[in-house]
């Protein structure tokens, strides 16, 4: 397998809707060219912000294809990971042959507590059954969903025994630690934290860059970040940055990043989210609304 480089700043981008709960594809692209016109180096497509596990497998394969054919798929990682193997294995598979180098994959969710040898042999059977697919895996660490971790010594296996096909990691539990340890014993893996916070030191730290959901907001700013940790980090920036991801990760951070999208393309049906989740009330629009104008993003 070829080695892919995707690193910096990755939006993990989210899903519009029509009335009908359908992916509103048109949207979806739209805000996708904004995210890369505005500082973004790739995209997260149909992660946790996309609102992958509250949609179909039919409604994945529709936005993971207008994505790769209406973008660079060389930029494009995509969330594939479902409890059950065999459909992880048909939306790798499918994201695959639609040119994607990168498959974000959760471990399987369900049943706990598992073992490492469990959770080893679940992504051994994925490589084994996607074959001579090229398509890397990044694990997707988020314990607060999904009730299980990555130890380091399981992610280490992983990298050595699956050479080549799990190459990287998404850490969304926000232990900055886990994450240099993983580049301290795991030389080459590719880190990715989950906030642009990371990115004044992201360099010196060995990170590959972050992927998130505030990114869909902070792009320019963060890669103003991104570009200054290959010298000295900017703190004016940096204090930005934090001040704006603080105020959108005080409410819930999907319904956040789709009102502030909505305000910037004056657009409501940007704010409609999939049960269980739910729009912000009125209070937290106005906090959210100040931050963003305060900061120059609407």
């Amino acid at each position: 397998m070829n080695e892919t480089i995707i690193e910096g700043v990755i939006a993990a981008v989210p899903t519009p809707f029509l009335d009908d709960g359908t992916p509103d594809l048109e949207r979806f692209i739209d805000h996708c060219r904004w995210a890369f016109a505005n500082g973004a180096d790739g995209l997260n497509v149909l992660g946790t912000t996309g609102e992958a596990n509250s949609q179909n497998t039919k409604a994945r394969k529709q936005i993971m294809k207008a994505a790769a054919e209406n973008l660079d798929p060389a930029k494009l990682m995509v969330g594939t990971a479902t409890p059950d193997l065999e459909t992880t294995v048909e939306l790798t598979r499918y994201a695959s042959d639609l040119g994607y180098p990168v498959a974000l994959v959760l471990p399987p969710y369900y049943y706990k507590p598992v073992t490492d040898n469990g959770l080893f042999g679940w992504f051994e059977d994925l490589d084994r059954r996607l074959g001579s697919s090229s398509i890397e895996l990044y694990l997707y660490n988020f314990p607060a969903l999904t009730g299980i971790g990555f130890p380091l010594d399981l992610i280490a296996r992983l990298a050595k025994e699956l050479k080549g096909r799990v190459t990287g990691i998404k850490d969304s539990s926000a232990d900055l630690p886990y994450c240099r340890d993983i580049v301290e014993k795991i030389p080459g893996f590719k880190v990715f934290p989950s906030s642009e916070t990371c990115l004044g030191a992201a360099r010196s730290d060995g990170f590959a860059g972050c992927i998130s959901a505030s990114v869909n907001v902070t792009a320019p700013l963060a890669q103003k970040l991104w570009q200054a940790s290959a010298g000295t980090a900017d703190a004016e920036t940096l204090q930005s940055i934090v001040s704006l991801r603080t105020q959108i990760a005080s409410v819930p951070l999907i319904a956040a990043v789709k009102y502030l999208i909505s305000q910037r393309e004056k657009s409501p049906q940007w704010e409609a989210v999939r049960l269980p989740q739910e729009t912000l009330n009125n209070n937290q629009k106005d906090a959210l609304s100040e931050a963003a104008s305060r900061l120059g993003y609407v």
